[in-house]
């Protein structure tokens, strides 16, 4: 009995020996129904307990299939005069693209022979036959109804990519990884074509890691800045966002759920804001540091914690933010390009070749804030209401133009650091007891442990620093001095080691 209950349902091997199309195919309907039942359990549970509902158990259930079409991104129109509602609760349709990503993934593992409509195919087709379904129910009557060609492709495309990426993800090679190969690969064929002296060799992962931590910088000041408005609302701002919320349970558990679903989004404007453009609250309307104009807006907990009208002012110090969130990716590609993590006989990047690297991480930043903020914004209706969140293409230039201004420099002092400033790289990675970096760990035991009236040999202590070919006059002027100090140290050791009694080896 143990046994039979511990096996999947529909574990029944086929002729082959393969797990049959059906579960597949029932896996991706359980998918988009635990989905559904996420968004639909709240629903009805609000409705049952508002004591004067407007709406009957159909409405409440086409909401949520409103609701649940929102969350992938589709559009639904809304009210008698069909505005479009096209802003995306971006926290449920992350909930949305884990759960299929997760099921691509499963089927993936599950190992046998299958045909060509099984796998993911037949979890696409399983999860886009509920859709179907829903799409259908909310096409009638209603405060929210749905568009069925367009919320299908929409919900279709969605499913496809994030069914497809868990189904490779068990691969040897992921669909991250292939990504950033093909990533890699194309920009390695651009830095080809460059200059030997401006190509970051063997930089794309470095260059990967530092728009990655940039953009987590981003979001993370976001998050900052909406925290901030929260407690200064509750603290100083009167409270407007705490008066929204006494209507009732009902009410109070509504809007608090429809905030949590759209405080990604929030947190995303919020980086928009400390990027510089801000963003809309409908049309005519800008939220940024220089200043706020604001007109009517909805009464909604997160809108109740928009500065005020007016000047910027002390508003302009998050402009701070943007540079805090460029010193690890400046950190990063300094050390790459000091050869810290760089192929073996890559060496060291050129200064030109550094300054490559770091625009083409700003570069994909700005790419990234761009999606990212078209993916956060829409329309709640149609008029002054069809523009909100930040705009696209300004947020990217911002984020890429802060991250370039930061990183470029950045970067290149790091490396300068790294190498040391006789420009050459310790070659063991330590550095001696005065800070400065040894060449040869074995020549500088020679120079120490040599007799007090001998000369160093040839290629000892010089060899302990010496200045690059096109270094500068500072490096070749700071570098003997440097070498005579080395010269002393070594024969004041040799002599405290001789009145102890203590030899050295060719003693």
């Amino acid at each position: 009995m143990t046994q039979l209950m511990g096996r999947p349902l529909l574990e029944v091997p086929g002729e082959l020996g393969g797990r049959p199309v059906l579960a597949d195919l029932l896996a991706g309907v359980r998918t988009a129904l635990v989905g559904l039942a996420l968004v639909g359990v709240p629903v009805l549970g609000l409705w049952i307990a508002t004591p004067y509902a407007d709406s009957d158990a159909a409405g409440a259930t086409r909401l949520a299939g409103a609701l649940w079409l929102l969350g992938h991104g589709a559009p639904v129109l809304r009210g008698g005069a069909d505005a479009p509602l096209t802003l995306t609760p971006l926290l449920l349709g992350a909930l949305m693209v884990v759960r299929l990503y997760r099921a691509g993934a499963g089927v993936a593992s599950r190992r046998g022979l299958r045909s060509r409509w099984g796998g993911p195919v037949a979890v696409w087709t399983g999860y886009c036959a509920v859709a179907v379904g829903v799409v259908l129910h909310c096409a009638g009557p209603g405060p929210f109804r749905s568009r069925v060609l367009p919320d299908l492709l929409v919900v279709g495309l969605l499913a496809g990519l994030s069914t497809a990426a868990g189904f490779r993800s068990v691969r040897p090679e992921t669909a991250f990884a292939r990504f950033l190969r093909s990533v890699a690969v194309g920009t390695g064929s651009w830095f080809d074509r460059l200059p030997p002296d401006w190509r970051p060799v063997g930089g794309m992962p470095a260059v990967c890691r530092a728009a990655a931590a940039a953009g987590a910088g981003l979001v993370a000041a976001g998050g900052l800045l909406v925290a901030g408005a929260a407690v200064l609302d509750a603290v100083t701002g009167g409270g407007r966002g705490m008066a929204l919320l006494g209507r009732g349970p009902a009410a109070l558990s509504g809007l608090l759920l429809l905030t949590v679903l759209l405080l990604p989004n929030a947190v995303l404007w919020g980086a928009a804001y400390a990027l510089g453009p801000g963003f809309e609250v409908g049309a005519g309307t800008l939220v940024s540091p220089g200043g706020t104009e604001l007109g009517a807006v909805p009464e909604f907990p997160l809108f109740a914690l928009l500065p005020q009208e007016g000047p910027g002012g002390w508003r302009l110090a998050v402009l701070l933010l943007p540079l805090l969130a460029g010193l690890v990716p400046a950190v990063l590609l300094g050390r790459a390009a000091a050869g810290r993590r760089s192929p073996v006989g890559a060496g060291p990047w050129t200064p030109a070749a550094t300054a490559v690297a770091a625009l083409t991480a700003a570069l994909l930043l700005g790419a990234g804030a761009a999606a990212l903020g078209w993916l956060s914004g829409g329309a709640l209706a149609a008029g002054r209401m069809a523009r909100l969140g930040p705009v696209p293409w300004w947020t990217g230039l911002a984020a890429a133009g802060w991250l370039a201004a930061v990183a470029v420099p950045g970067a290149l002092l790091v490396r300068h650091r790294a190498l040391g400033p006789a420009g050459v790289e310790c070659a063991d990675a330590a550095e001696c007891a005065d800070g400065v970096e040894c060449a040869d760990a074995a020549e500088q035991a020679e120079a120490v442990e040599g007799p007090v009236d001998a000369r160093p040999p040839a290629g000892g202590t010089a060899g302990l620093v010496r200045p690059a070919p096109g270094r500068g006059v500072r490096a070749r002027l700071t570098v003997p001095v440097r070498r005579r100090a080395l010269e002393l140290r070594a024969r004041t050791h040799a002599l405290v080691r001789r009145l102890s009694g203590q030899r050295g080896p060719t003693g």
